[in-house]
């Protein structure tokens, strides 16, 4: 098999574990099985391609035997292999952080099967080098979310499920308006090919279209002010779903916006990046205020979502080889150690029946390594060397200072400040106050290991970043060198 052939494997096999899944009818054990293993299998040929793509360079794969650009392209390079790996390993961990917190009967019925055909869509939304088949993998995994919105059919999972479908409905009909405009301007799909044949057309033209991409991929991605359906959205559903919504959903948006910019938008004119930087900007001072605001623990790392959004999106959109690299650094730790953190607050949700951090104390003296794990992961977030999250914080803020963007690099340095205070309230309210009530001891074993695991792996991230340094500037330089990934796309 050539190695070119490789790069469906992470579309198709969860796609087919998905429907293995459907047809084993309500075997609980069964499907955890299946899933994990399905999972498994999918990061493992991940590792491989990615080992691969550092090696000998980004694949590209036709499909159907047609030529550029007429052909259905998938296109595997160090980002998108490296986004693809790190959403493999995520879910695998979910779904095993799932047999003791999502509840049987959702196990039963489609939970797995839409996890993994999510799953399938943010893969292929990561791989795929079509414009209009990222809008075919965007509906794919919005589908699955609809599902996963609201399985168990609880009254807030039901009332919110209709604005996120309402949202994200109008937000893909855009999605179609604006590849039609982009369409007919230009004649192609495939994005190095578009990256080619958009320098002729008129620069007015093309701010309307970019106008039209940063509406829709703004709101996939929980961007200022579009954010406004995303707290209550992703508060609705169990915990399970939403750590695997917080640490990949909003990030496909946020690649869509990195890839096309890049490709699309960056050479038009400044008026794109003017807006992006703008939105960048206040949807990290918004998130901030929001992470203050609430002593629900919930909804201050939801908030803690669009703080990430925005300082990644900053150093994206420089297009510097110190922006690109802190942001591919900083969009991979953010995905890893916000999955920890609504795992790890999971298990204390569990534990206490309590959501606000203001009715609960003294766990600390029973649950040790929950309370230290927290505490490591929230260090993390905040960027505390030699943590994940310094890494990325540091090239962005670097690469802000040498392009002039004072007043941007203030904001994200504050914004670290406001994430630490914002996440180790919760340590010293949930952990370190005079315990005045005994909580039952709950089964969380299964649950705590997966937590550990994927704060050991945010760990691991920032004490190897040096190591893993070549593997991110890979990733990056897609971003910062456009012209690097459209000659291995094919396109002359």
């Amino acid at each position: 098999m050539k190695m070119n052939n490789l790069i469906v494997f992470p579309i198709i096999l969860p796609a087919i574990t998905a429907i293995i899944l459907i047809f084993i009818g309500k075997n609980a054990l069964l499907k955890r099985m299946v899933a994990f293993i399905g999972t498994l299998i999918t990061f493992l040929i991940c590792m491989l391609l990615m080992f691969k793509v550092h090696q000998n360079g980004p694949i590209h794969l036709e499909l159907g035997n047609w030529p550029v650009p007429y052909a259905i392209s998938l296109m595997s390079d160090g980002l998108s292999i490296l986004l693809v790996t790190t959403s493999s390993l995520i879910t695998l961990l979910i779904i095993f952080y799932s047999y003791q917190s999502i509840g049987i009967d959702r196990e039963r019925y489609y939970y797995y099967a839409s996890v993994m055909f999510m799953l399938t869509g943010i893969n292929g939304a990561f791989t795929t080098g079509d414009i209009f088949n990222l809008f075919v993998f965007f509906e794919v995994f919005l589908m699955s979310s609809y599902v996963l919105m609201i399985i168990g059919g609880t009254k807030i999972q039901l009332q919110e499920s209709t604005k996120y479908i309402l949202i994200n409905v109008t937000s893909s009909a855009f999605f179609v308006l604006a590849i039609g405009m982009l369409y007919a301007v230009v004649g192609s799909l495939q994005m190095a090919d578009i990256s080619q044949k958009i320098k002729d057309v008129d620069p007015t033209i093309v701010s309307i279209i970019a106008i039209l991409f940063i509406l829709v991929f703004a709101t996939k991605a929980g961007m200022f002010p579009l954010y406004f359906w995303l707290p209550s959205a992703y508060y609705a559903p169990p915990m399970p779903i939403l750590a695997f919504f917080g640490a990949l959903l909003t990030k496909v948006g946020v690649y869509a916006i990195m890839r096309t910019y890049s490709l699309f938008f960056s050479t038009s004119n400044e008026i794109t990046f003017n807006i992006l930087l703008m939105l960048s900007i206040f949807t990290i001072i918004f998130g901030c205020i929001g992470a203050l605001a609430y002593y629900d623990m919930k909804k201050i790392i939801i908030y803690n979502i669009t703080i990430a959004v925005g300082v990644i999106l900053l150093g994206a959109i420089l297009l510097t080889k110190d922006g690109t690299i802190g942001a591919v650094y900083y969009l991979i730790h953010d995905m890893i150690i916000k999955a920890s953190l609504f795992m790890l607050i999971g298990i204390i949700i569990k534990i206490t029946n309590q959501t606000d951090m203001r009715n609960i104390s003294g766990l600390i003296k029973t649950y040790p390594l929950l309370g230290w794990t927290y505490f490591i992961a929230a260090l993390s977030l905040a960027g505390i060397p030699p943590l994940s999250g310094f890494y990325g914080k540091m090239f962005i803020v670097k690469s802000l200072f040498n392009t002039q963007h004072i007043f941007s690099a203030i904001v994200v340095l504050i914004s670290s400040l406001v994430v630490l205070i914002s996440v180790i309230r919760i340590f010293l309210y949930v952990f370190f106050r005079e315990s005045h009530s005994d909580y039952p001891k709950v089964p969380i074993h299964k649950m705590l290991i997966a937590s550990v695991l994927m704060t050991l792996t945010a760990v691991l991230f920032g004490l190897f970043a040096g190591d893993l340094y070549p593997f991110i500037e890979s990733a990056a330089k897609s971003l910062y060198q456009p012209d690097y990934y459209i000659h291995h796309a094919g396109v002359k």
